[in-house]
Order: structure tokens, then sequence, then C-alpha cells
């Protein structure tokens, strides 16, 4: 995971459109909610941190047994879902040696974890990609098998997502290769192929009820965003338009591609007009298209990524699910809007 930006930065059901121990000087702070950290901070001459913790296998009394959080922790931890998400305020000597050690001793332990400052955990606006991160299937690949072209397009689509190849140059062909295609394929690959992922609709209904924005912004098509967003509860979507006529796919795509500059270009515009700084923002993808925009929000996070996306964000979900981003800003299970 790359470093903080800085001090202020960090299936569900088929789709239907219906503590550790505490220094004697720490103690005064046990109690106090994460919300007043920044202001005993500041007092103290240093930054305290949130340090969230989410695993549905790992018990509670393992977190006590890291010698990194021993040395840090302030206060007794915050239960946001009993056996599954905890809440420690950290106050580091060295953040970066710590994220360090902590990511040492926790290891290959089946733990989706985020460090980040206390002040603005509740982002105000969230923007999520689409394909294999909001829903479970790269719809292109999943129209490609209607055509007997699953595995040839997969392929495309896998080195483009790993950052091999350039997004829209891919785009381009993949969808050459669709020409003549009925398009009653889209909607087949919609009811049969796409769910939304565990967890999806709970994190965007629950942002949503407490003021978030949220926008669904994908390098896929409009015919999946618009049922996705209206399945999820996203307020608005963009995506690419795939070209047809006559019943049949042309093999072409709506110029210009939505692609990594568009992606990073809807979140700062985005943020712009509703005057929110982008440390307020969250983004969550899982492909290289989906970089710029993790690397520039306030949490940027890698969802289940491709490991050039898990190097440079903020924080990873390999383990949980994303209702993980809901816990990462603090949010307690019985604070989810659920169905």
């Amino acid at each position: 995971m790359r470093r903080r930006k800085s001090a202020y930065s960090c299936i569900e059901s088929a789709l239907t459109i219906s503590a550790p121990a505490c220094s004697a000087s720490r103690r005064a702070s046990a109690d106090l909610p994460l919300a007043v950290g920044p202001a005993i901070s500041q007092m103290r001459g240093s930054m305290q941190l949130a340090l969230t913790f989410v695993s549905p296998e790992v018990p509670a009394a393992f977190y006590a047994e890291l010698a990194a959080l021993r040395d840090a922790a302030v206060g007794a931890p915050q239960t946001l879902a009993e056996g599954l998400a905890y809440d420690y305020l950290v106050e580091p000597r060295d953040e970066a040696g710590f994220r360090a050690r902590l990511s040492q001793e926790l290891g290959s332990a089946t733990i989706d974890w985020c460090l980040q400052p206390t002040a603005g955990r509740r982002k105000k606006l969230l923007v999520a990609d689409m394909d294999s991160t909001i829903i479970n299937v790269e719809c292109l690949d999943e129209i490609a098998d209607y055509a007997g072209l699953k595995p040839q397009i997969a392929a495309i689509t896998e080195r483009a997502m790993r950052g091999e190849l350039e997004f829209e140059g891919a785009l381009r062909e993949r969808v050459a290769l669709l020409k003549g295609l009925g398009v009653e394929a889209l909607q087949r690959a919609y009811d049969e192929r796409v769910r939304l992922n565990p967890g999806a609709r709970t994190l965007v209904r629950t942002m949503a009820a407490n003021g978030a924005r949220c926008l669904l912004v994908s390098g896929g098509f409009t015919f999946f965003t618009s049922r996705v967003a209206q399945a999820a509860g996203f307020h608005e979507q963009r995506a690419n338009t795939l070209n047809e006529a006559d019943g049949k796919l042309l093999g072409t795509v709506g110029e210009p591609i939505l692609g990594r500059e568009a992606k990073l270009a809807a979140l700062t515009g985005e943020a712009e007009r509703l005057g929110v700084p982008l440390r307020e923002t969250l983004a969550v993808g899982d492909g290289a298209n989906d970089l710029a925009m993790i690397e520039a929000a306030g949490l940027g996070v890698a969802y289940r990524a491709k490991p050039i996306v898990a190097a440079q964000a903020d924080a990873k979900v390999d383990h949980a699910d994303l209702t993980a981003l809901l816990y990462f800003q603090g949010y307690r299970a019985d604070e989810f809007v659920a169905d």
C-alpha cells in the first residue's frame, strides 16, 4: 500500500430493479470517541490516527497480541461489528515505520485494514468502478461468451486491467470482435451473469443516507451501468456507449472513451461541483484504469485488485465484502442501511 497522501487524506442477491493495554499517560483519553482525536493530537504535538481491522475469520484477541499496536494504541478499541470489525486510536511515533511494522506482523492473516487520520473519515463523495468491483463480472467478457469469444476477449481484458495494455486501444480491439452480435446478448448477460457483489448495495445506500454523493463510473457500458446504478442506489452513472444499428452491434464504441483520465476527471469534477475537498472523497476499484482516481481520493481503496492497483492504494479489501469501506469510515454495523 502507498504511504498516506497527507495528514488529511488516509453476491448480494440477484439484481432486481425493484483492546490492548495502554500506558498510564494514555488512559485519560480511553473513553473519548475517535472524533476528538485531532484536538488531543494538537495538544500532544502529534497526529492521532484511526486504525481499522475487518476480518470475518480473525478473533478480536488476535489484535491485542500485535506488538506494534500495543506500543501505539491510545485507549480501548471500539467494536464496530462484534467478531468482525474493530477500531483503534493510535499515536505512532513514526507513521511509516508503524505501517511497515504492522504489515509485517499481520503477514498473510486474512485481515483487511486501514490506517488514516481521524479527521474527515466519513466521506462526502463515493466514486466507484463497476466491473469486478460493484458487480461480480467483467460485462464485456460475458457478452463475448455469447459470441463464443470469451477466452480471447477475457485475455485482453486481464492484460488491460493489469496495466499491460493501453485501456482505450484494448477496449476498441475487444468491441471490434463483437461486430454483428445481436444486442439481445446484452440483456442476457445482465439477466444471467450480473450480480451485485456482497455489501455493494449496503455501502451505497448507507453513504447516501448519510449525505454522501454516490457516483458509478465505468470503462464499461451504459447498458449495464444504468441498471446497476439503479439496483445499488447510486445517484449517477457514467460509462461508454456501444454503437448499434438494426439490432446488431457495430463493433465500435462511442468516442471519446471513458478511461483512466475520465475517471479521475469524474472524481475531481464532482468534488469541485459539490465543494468537497478531495480529502473527503472515497474511490474504489480493481483495475489499472482506476488507479488515478484511487491515488487522488482522500481514501483510495483497492477491491480484490490487480497488483499494480493494490500497491498504490491507501487500503485493500481482499477478504471482507464491500461493507469494509463503511467500517473504514468508522460506521458501526447498526448504522448500516440494509434491505
